[in-house]
C-alpha cells in the first residue's frame, strides 16, 4: 500500500512519519506546505510540498503519486483564531477537504480525515460515534461541514475524531499542556487551570496509531479515537506535577469565565472509544504512560 499524509510538518503527521516508516510493504509520501521540517531527521523521506487549499496542486500530486490511502492531518487548529478570521478557517478547514473528497473519489483512494470533539456542544460527554453534533464555535462548524462533504463523498472514507491531542514534535512552535505545566512549575511560575471543563486526553502517537489502523484496514465510518480517562486539565496539571516531583500548590483551580477567549469551548466532551477497541483493535496509553513518554521525549529534543 502506498500512503499520501498531509500536514506531515505538524504534531500528528510528524508521528504519522515515524510510525508509517516502520511499516513493512508500505510506501509513505510526506507532503506539507513549504519545506521539509524533518529532512534532516529522515534523510531518505519521501516529501512533496502541497497546499491542500489549491484545487489543481491536489490533484497534480495525487495523479502523480497515486497512493492507495490517504490520511489528512492539515487543518486550521487554532480555536480562537478560526473565530476570529472565519474565511482562512474555512478554506483550510473545508474547502481543501472538498479538493481531496473530489481527488480521492477520482482516483478511488481511500480517504482517512481527523476530526474533533469541537463538533460537539459539551452538554453531555464522554460521547460515541452516534452522538448529534452540535457546535458552539466556528472551528466546530468547519470541522463538522469538512465531515459532513467526507460522507457525503462516493469515496472509500473514514473519519477518526480525536480529543486534546498532546505530543512532542520537532521543531514546531505550539506547546501542550504537558510541557507547559511541567516546565511553569519548574521555573517557580503560578498558573489557573480550569476544572469545569472534561476531555479524554489524547497521546499524538496513539491518534497516529489509530489513523494507520483505519488505513491499514480500509476502515468505513466514524471512529472516535482518543484516551479513555476522562479529566479535567486541572486535573491534568496535579498528574503532570506529581509525576515531574513539581509543586503543585503552584497550580490555581479556576472556572473557564477566569479567561477570556474568542471562541466558546465545549464543557464537557471526551469520548468512548469502545467502537475503535473493537473494530481496530485500538489500545491507547494511559495519561500517565503519556506524560511519561512527552517527558523522555522533550528532553531528548532538548539534548
Amino acid at each position: 500500500m502506498k500512503i499520501l499524509v498531509t500536514g506531515s510538518n505538524g504534531l500528528l503527521g510528524q508521528k504519522l512519519v515515524a510510525l508509517l516508516r516502520q511499516q513493512p510493504a508500505t510506501e509513505l509520501v510526506a507532503t506539507s506546505r513549504g519545506a521539509n521540517k524533518m529532512a534532516a531527521m529522515y534523510p531518505g523521506l519521501h516529501f512533496v510540498s502541497l497546499d491542500v487549499t489549491d484545487a489543481a496542486q491536489v490533484q497534480q500530486v495525487l495523479a502523480a503519486e497515486q497512493p492507495t490511502h490517504l490520511i489528512h492531518t492539515a487543518a486550521l487548529t487554532n480555536v480562537d483564531e478560526c473565530e476570529l478570521d472565519h474565511a482562512t478557517c474555512w478554506q483550510q478547514n473545508v474547502t481543501a477537504v472538498a479538493h481531496l473528497v473530489s481527488a480521492c473519489t477520482a482516483q478511488n483512494i481511500h480517504l482517512t480525515h481527523v476530526s474533533t470533539d469541537f463538533i460537539f456542544s459539551g452538554e453531555a460527554g464522554p460521547l460515541a460515534e452516534e452522538a448529534m453534533p452540535a457546535p458552539i464555535n466556528f472551528y466546530g462548524e468547519s470541522k463538522l461541514a469538512a465531515e459532513r462533504l467526507v460522507q457525503a463523498s462516493t469515496s472509500r472514507w473514514a473519519i477518526a475524531r480525536t480529543v486534546l491531542v498532546y505530543g512532542v514534535a520537532h521543531d514546531y512552535g505550539r506547546t501542550n499542556l504537558v510541557l507547559w505545566v511541567r516546565d511553569s512549575l519548574r521555573a517557580g511560575k503560578a498558573i489557573k487551570v480550569v476544572s469545569d471543563q472534561w476531555r479524554t486526553p489524547t497521546l499524538a502517537e496513539d491518534l497516529a496509531q489509530g489513523c494507520w489502523l483505519l488505513a491499514q484496514q480500509a476502515a468505513c465510518g466514524i471512529y472516535h479515537i482518543s484516551g479513555d480517562e476522562l479529566l479535567t486539565p486541572y486535573a491534568m496539571a496535579l498528574r503532570v506535577a506529581s509525576h515531574f516531583g513539581l509543586d503543585a500548590s503552584l497550580i490555581e483551580q479556576v472556572d473557564a469565565r477566569t479567561f477570556s477567549q474568542p471562541a466558546r469551548r465545549p464543557a464537557r466532551t471526551g469520548f468512548f472509544i469502545d467502537k475503535a477497541r473493537r473494530e481496530l483493535g485500538y489500545r491507547p496509553h494511559t495519561f500517565a504512560e503519556g506524560i511519561a513518554l512527552v517527558g523522555q521525549q522533550s528532553e531528548a529534543v532538548a539534548r
